[in-house]
């Protein structure tokens, strides 16, 4: 494909000659023939380095002398770029004969259903559906339009998914929650879980996720949230909208997170905390308290990261400023 076409495509302005791009990739694996990128100032300098016949900037980056598509943001016009060349695998509408579908279901035109799936009685999913082998969608659950959804991933009873939505391999859409009681004998009681998961549109769910249902009421997903392998979203909790929960992150029981917040990878929030909007979270950080919106946290108490950061240069002096103390307490000088 010619570099300029790749730039009418992105809306990028091409510097320098045309080319002929073969493909995408890293800056640093990029060969001759590829397109490539810079966004982090890190690897600015590998820019003039690399082998790539052209490289993806920022509108304002120093003049390069191979060609450069500009534009505002690099990272996404790669993103796109990597589109133009990547043909995702296709599935053919159609129900697979190991498949079983309940003859109350009700499946959109165009689905496809794949090996040893299974939908159950009065489920209801929008055309243009993509189930892959061995996922199950549970009685009575409600999905959207384009609905994907990769091996072994399961949508449990009653929950509702809106459209274009891609849960990925071996993600429960509401399991039990984690509700028990203990009785007056000291053992625990199971709390049946009665209530079911809701998530909106344009979300995807990654890998080995969980997001579990709550003994009474929802436990929801706002549109666009994006949710990482390994995460836990306790039952009864929200997140808001264009929010990123990364890798191994973890919502104890009603949770509330506001919209466009990244809890960072093994975050932990405590349970019936509030995240105001807009709130970074350091990875590792454990959120015992509410947090504000527009704060950026860090640490275990989660405190303000630039708080954070000075303790932590503290922290890490200590050795040495506990020899001068016990130095001054007994009279002498450091060396002595």
């Amino acid at each position: 494909m010619k570099l300029s076409a790749i730039a009418a495509r992105l809306g990028a302005r091409l510097d320098g000659a045309d080319a002929e791009i073969s493909g995408v990739a890293g800056i640093e694996a990029a060969k001759p023939g590829q397109l490539t990128f810079v966004s982090n100032p890190k690897y600015a300098s590998a820019a003039k380095t690399t082998q790539a016949a052209a490289v993806i900037v920022a509108e304002d980056f120093p003049a390069l002398a191979k060609p450069t598509l500009r534009t505002k943001n690099p990272y996404l016009a790669f993103a796109k770029a990597i589109e133009l060349f990547y043909t995702p695998p296709e599935y053919a509408p159609g129900v697979h004969p190991t498949a079983v579908v309940d003859a109350t279901a009700k499946i959109g035109k165009h689905a496809h259903i794949g090996p040893y799936a299974v939908v159950e009685a009065h489920a209801e999913i929008g055309e243009g559906a993509t189930l892959l082998a061995h996922v199950v969608i549970y009685q009575r659950a409600r999905i959207g339009k384009n609905f994907f959804a990769h091996a072994h991933a399961v949508v449990r009873e009653q929950c509702e998914i809106g459209d274009n939505v891609i849960l990925q391999n071996g993600v429960i859409i509401g399991a039990d929650g984690f509700g028990f009681a203990k009785d007056d004998s000291g053992k625990w009681h199971k709390i049946v879980q009665s209530g079911r998961v809701v998530i909106a549109s344009n979300v995807e769910v990654q890998a080995n996720a969980c997001i579990d249902r709550a003994s009474v009421g929802e436990t929801r997903i706002a549109a666009g949230a994006k949710v990482d392998n390994l995460v836990q979203v306790g039952h009864g909790s929200s997140v808001g909208e264009n929010t990123l929960l990364c890798a191994q992150v973890g919502l104890a029981g009603s949770t509330e997170v506001g919209n466009n917040v990244v809890l960072a990878g093994q975050v932990g929030v405590a349970g019936h905390c509030k995240i105001g909007d807009g709130v970074v979270a350091t990875a590792q950080s454990g959120i015992p308290n509410d947090v504000e919106a527009g704060k950026v946290v860090s640490g275990y108490p989660a405190i303000d990261n630039r708080q954070w950061l000075r303790a932590v240069a503290i922290f890490n002096r200590l050795p040495e400023l506990a020899k001068q103390w016990r130095g001054n307490k007994s009279g002498k000088k450091d060396g002595e």
